[in-house]
């Protein structure tokens, strides 16, 4: 049975979207419509973040239950308007049409798609050798949550603040969170994925006990896995404003330092979870809180400078192991108890 259909005119481009009334997060029966709906209504915020941005789909014909696949090469039976980028693929050994959802008609072209994630370059074409960011991608390995990674994307925070540098963070709309840190300068890969590399081993050598700049699974264990491999030219990572295909209608979705610091004090996981209805209001309320990361200009230190940070990192933290331990509350109670003792054996003389 055919599902409903309809055409809409955006932009003077007339659409035809199919199959409304599908389910495609069963759970909570959110519909094809309403994705189409979120994206439409989540565009003006979304739409800066997209554009000239190479697009890889990932679509959900069948519901997040179903099966899913990436398509890099932009549709052939796509709208004549629909613009794209024609790259070459080193990995794939040949050149790539993409997608680049420059305007909202495309946007809702994709949805009606079921393209639920938007997975984007850190590159904008033509120039596609230099990111305009560095992500740092923050995935917890289990019992560890989002919790611990709010910790760990401080930490980050705090280093590019030693360089004067700001970082805004996000959710994934999964699991963890991202920080991005904006250089809109002449950068290219191969300073910027270097830099990411050693900025994660920094963090490694910083807290051992919480962080893993290795891929292994095996040594993720409740641990923050900093993936810095995502600076690269080949590499994609979720977009902010991104449905993610999950139970419910997730999204990859900005937030301030004060809800990272909030959420660490409270350790709840919950405190970090957005809806599209959510992400929504927020926007409604704060505006873009990731449009500096579009704007804001920052030179991206040498590698000299963090190797000499780092240095100077670990001679802190061999300061701090110097210091006599504070006594927990049970030892001053032994002591205070030892101290009666003697008084009283003192009296007894």
């Amino acid at each position: 049975m055919a599902g409903k259909k309809e055409s809409v005119e955006i932009q003077g481009k007339t659409l035809p979207l199919s199959n409304l009334d599908k389910v495609l997060y069963p759970a909570v029966g959110f519909t094809k419509a309403q994705v189409i709906d979120y994206y439409a209504r989540i565009a003006p915020v979304a739409l800066p973040h997209l554009k000239d941005r190479p697009l890889t789909l990932k679509r959900y014909p069948e519901g997040v239950n179903g099966f899913h696949f990436y398509e890099k090469n932009a549709p052939k039976h796509r709208p004549d308007w629909v613009e794209t980028a024609h790259i070459w693929s080193a990995g794939n050994n040949r050149w790539i049409d993409y997608v680049l959802c420059n305007e909202l008609a495309t946007l809702v072209w994709t949805s009606n798609l079921a393209d639920l994630e938007l997975h984007t370059s850190l590159s904008k074409f033509p120039e596609m050798q230099r990111p305009t960011m560095l992500a740092f991608d923050l995935d917890p390995g289990p019992p560890a949550d989002i919790v611990q990674c709010c910790e760990v994307a401080l930490w980050v925070r705090g280093i590019f603040e030693r360089f004067g540098m700001q970082a805004f963070p996000k959710t994934s709309g999964s699991k963890g969170m991202q920080v991005y840190v904006p250089l809109n300068t002449a950068v290219t890969y191969e300073q910027s994925k270097p830099f990411a590399h050693a900025m994660a081993r920094l963090m490694e050598a910083a807290h051992p006990e919480k962080v893993v700049s290795e891929m292994k699974k095996s040594l993720r264990t409740n641990k923050i896995f900093v993936d810095w491999s995502q600076n690269d030219d080949h590499k994609t990572t979720v977009n902010v404003y991104s449905l993610r295909a999950k139970d419910r209608p997730t999204v990859s979705t900005p937030i301030t330092w004060d809800e990272v610091e909030k959420c660490l004090k409270k350790k709840d996981a919950e405190v970090l979870v957005f809806t599209s209805d959510d992400t929504l209001k927020r926007v409604e309320k704060f505006g873009d809180l990731f449009e500096p990361v579009l704007k804001l200009k920052q030179k991206l230190p040498s590698l000299e400078k963090l190797d000499a940070l780092r240095q100077e990192l670990i001679g802190e933290a061999q300061m701090d192991t110097r210091k006599p331990p504070k006594p927990t509350a049970a030892a001053k109670a032994r002591a205070a108890k030892m101290a009666g003792v003697r008084t009283k054996s003192r009296k007894a003389r």
